[in-house]
């Protein structure tokens, strides 16, 4: 297995509130986290930082504890991210400047030729096998919600104003209900792991394109063509294979 991982400020922004982690090839647990905070001058910078160290570090310490059964992992995840939103929520109460604060979080373990994933807010993890990208995650934002009523269609979601409206994100209040789930991983599959600067600004059958061509090269290239395409936000891409 090989990993990549790049992230850039983008061409709007006066500072990168992303934040990622990858484990390296010879550590015991694979672990790949990625955050896209918000809010305040330096609170989602905060916020993304905190919120990454804060699950890694959970995972980590308990791993070795508990069993390795399909359901004590998921258990493992989503109690990382419920720990990581008390460590973001209370550093924003305790200092005015950072209230308010939050990230989106995206957690992916990877043991036993499974991927174990969790998620809140608005950045993604993919899957590609063979001819096929899909989605694995589902945005905790407003317009993703019109879209599952059938109020308005995917492509107008696209350009909707309240495109970056979440509804759900790590940090904001004492409580978070990630989404967590389980998804095999085979030789030749690549996870993508992004911020929403890269999808806001490149298409998924581009960025599909792009990671088949040579994913050792893919965050590169998905950045630079985020960074043609406007580049109106920071852009983070982790690249498994």
């Amino acid at each position: 297995m090989r990993a990549f991982a790049k992230s850039d400020i983008g061409k709007a922004r006066e500072m990168n509130q992303d934040y990622y982690y990858i484990s390296k090839d010879q550590d015991p647990i694979q672990i790949f986290i990625l955050a896209d905070g918000m809010g305040g001058y330096n609170g989602g910078e905060i916020a993304s930082k905190l919120a990454t160290s804060a699950a890694l570090n959970y995972i980590q310490s308990n791993f070795e504890t508990i069993s390795k059964e399909k359901e004590d992992i998921l258990k493992l995840v989503k109690s990382s991210m419920e720990y990581a939103n008390m460590v973001v929520y209370e550093k924003s109460n305790e200092d005015k400047n950072l209230e308010g604060m939050g990230t989106t979080l995206e957690v992916c373990l990877i043991y036993n030729n499974k991927v174990y994933i969790g998620h809140v807010g608005d950045s993604r993890v993919y899957r590609i096998r063979k001819d096929f990208i899909r989605k694995i995650t589902h945005d905790h934002s407003y317009v993703e919600k019109l879209v599952k009523d059938g109020t308005i269609t995917k492509e107008e979601a696209n350009h909707h104003p309240k495109k970056n409206m979440l509804m759900k994100a790590l940090g904001c209040r004492a409580f978070v209900e990630p989404d967590v789930t389980v998804k095999g991983f085979i030789k030749d599959d690549t996870i993508l792991m992004c911020s929403d600067g890269l999808t806001n600004m490149v298409d998924e059958k581009e960025i599909y394109e792009l990671i088949k061509e040579n994913y050792m090269i893919a965050t590169e290239k998905l950045i630079q063509k985020a960074n043609e395409n406007g580049g109106y936000d920071n852009i983070t891409a982790i690249v498994i294979h």
